[in-house]
């Protein structure tokens, strides 16, 4: 047998695949990460969390590594400025940050403080998220983009936002939304920076493509934006009329999808221009995807394209459209939440119990017929002894039907406790004798398919799933999981994690 290496780990694991080039593997066999990027230094996370250990703390530990933030946000930056000069682009890219991605205050404050290199916007899905985003721009006078659904109160304080410095663009997602925009403009006398969200026909792809498309809850259908400009003109606000905005849904897995939005999307943009809207944003709202299992496909959990060729076709769909119009370049926004905050932190938790392997059952050596034993604990040990690569699928499928006989016979009180646990130890031997078997032929008979799954060992580990990965559990979401040390042993058990809580 070769030789186990770090590189058969991260084949193993498909880091080259999800780690985006920041993780890795030392010779010590612990996961590495580099926080500032490739050949920026080195960071030993099982070190890291053996310190902390011995400082007081215990595992699970949330580990927050801020300066992937920043890491991600120049990459999300650099690709918008690279492709804005290959295709002539005359304007600018601006990422916006969704307070409702991650609410926590430090990683919000962390992700801004980079925004002094990286200019960097703020969205607001309600009035407490408002609030957090005039605090925080307050002093920075930058950017918020107000989504969500808006009363008189919110719309005011977005409004009075502006006395701060602040650009605000109130993005109208109901119609009725643009006349409460009006009558707050007059009371406060104050000009309102509009946007307008177009209910696009096309779809996105992946867990969340329903939300998107003609039936989604938010944005206004083709009608409704013909009759806004028209309200806006009658109210004297069209020259306020400044962004138009789209949003597909999140993680959107392939990149079919965001060209087909991109273009219905600009279509609509000159449009507008045509009608008298001075508009100078174009918010593509949200989506990009990250690669969580690192196959680079167009499966819910992955992509199949790359932040280059988001950030091409955003700029290409909207220059060739506008282009041909002769409208001005807008400022691309874009709400790319998940892909700027995605990487920076790492769950660590310890596996407090290690199972027992399945072994050769003792009983099943005995030899001879005995008359006090039970006629299908005779049997089964009969099956367990002769499983070979010649009868293996008949003896599975004996050692299912002697399973299902014991504990019909249990039932009835025809065998007792001692006689199902003998029968129960011989079925497991067996099983595991077959799926050694098995796993090495090149095809294996769908019936014995699940053996696997049946067979692995159950590992406790100290956390939960309800209140660590909650996204795990509601909506399913796939997270890359792997130990952080021993990667230079070859592994060679299977398992299923399992928290300590009894409901997951």
């Amino acid at each position: 047998m070769e030789a186990w290496t770090s590189k058969d780990a991260l084949e193993t694991y498909g880091v080259e695949g999800w780690g985006r080039g920041l993780f890795g593997i030392n010779s010590a066999g612990n996961v590495t990460i580099e926080p500032k990027g490739p050949n920026h230094g080195t960071i030993d996370l099982k070190r890291v969390v053996d310190d902390l250990v011995r400082r007081g703390l215990s595992l699970p530990l949330l580990l927050r590594f801020s300066e992937l933030l920043g890491d991600s946000l120049a990459r999300l930056s650099n690709a918008f400025k690279e492709k804005i000069g290959e295709y002539d682009y005359q304007s600018s890219y601006l990422p916006v940050m969704p307070i409702k991605v991650n609410q926590q205050r430090h990683v919000i404050e962390e992700l801004l403080e980079f925004s002094q290199q990286y200019p960097l916007g703020l969205e607001a899905g309600s009035k407490p998220e408002l609030l957090i985003a005039i605090t925080l721009m307050s002093q920075r006078k930058g950017i918020i983009v107000c989504n969500g659904y808006k009363d008189r109160s919110y719309i005011e304080t977005a409004l009075l936002a502006q006395h701060f410095g602040i650009t605000t663009l109130i993005i109208v997602d109901r119609f009725a939304e643009l006349s409460l925009i009006i009558e707050a403009s007059k009371k406060l006398n104050l000009r309102p920076l509009i946007g307008i969200r177009a209910k696009l026909s096309s779809k996105g792809s992946g867990k969340w493509a329903e939300s998107a498309g003609d039936r989604s809850k938010f944005g206004l259908t083709a009608s409704e934006i013909v009759s806004g400009v028209e309200l806006l003109t009658e109210a004297k606000l069209l020259d306020q009329l400044v962004c138009l905005h789209f949003h597909i849904g999140s993680q959107v897995t392939a990149i079919r999808s965001i060209k087909d939005a991109l273009k219905e999307g600009s279509r609509i943009y000159a449009n507008l221009y045509k009608m008298g809207a001075p508009l100078r944003y174009f918010d593509v709202g949200g989506g990009l995807a990250v690669d969580y299992d690192g196959s680079r496909t167009n499966f819910h959990a992955s992509k199949n394209y790359s932040i280059s060729e988001y950030a091409a076709d955003v700029v290409d769909s909207i220059s060739s459209t506008l282009q041909a119009d002769n409208i001005p370049h807008p400022t691309i926004i874009s709400e790319s939440g998940r892909a700027l905050v995605a990487h920076h932190s790492v769950l660590v938790f310890d596996v407090l119990g290690q199972p027992h392997p399945i072994l050769p059952s003792p009983i099943e050596q005995k030899e001879g017929f005995n008359k006090n034993e039970n006629e299908v604990l005779t049997n089964m040990r009969d099956v367990c002894r002769s499983v070979s690569r010649k009868n293996f699928q008949e003896a599975y499928h004996d050692a299912i039907q002697l399973k299902e006989d014991c504990l019909s016979m249990f039932r009835h009180g025809l065998i007792d406790l001692r006689e199902r646990a003998q029968v129960e130890e011989l079925f497991w031997a067996a099983t595991n004798k077959i799926w050694k078997i098995v796993k090495s032929l090149e095809y294996i008979p769908e019936d014995l398919a699940r053996l696997e799954k049946q067979l692995a060992e159950t590992y406790f580990c100290n956390f939960s799933i309800f209140q660590s990965v909650p996204d795990s559990w509601a909506i399913n979401h796939l997270f890359p999981i792997m130990p952080i040390h021993r990667l230079n042993e070859r592994p060679n058990r299977r398992g299923i994690l399992a928290d300590l809580t009894c409901d997951s």
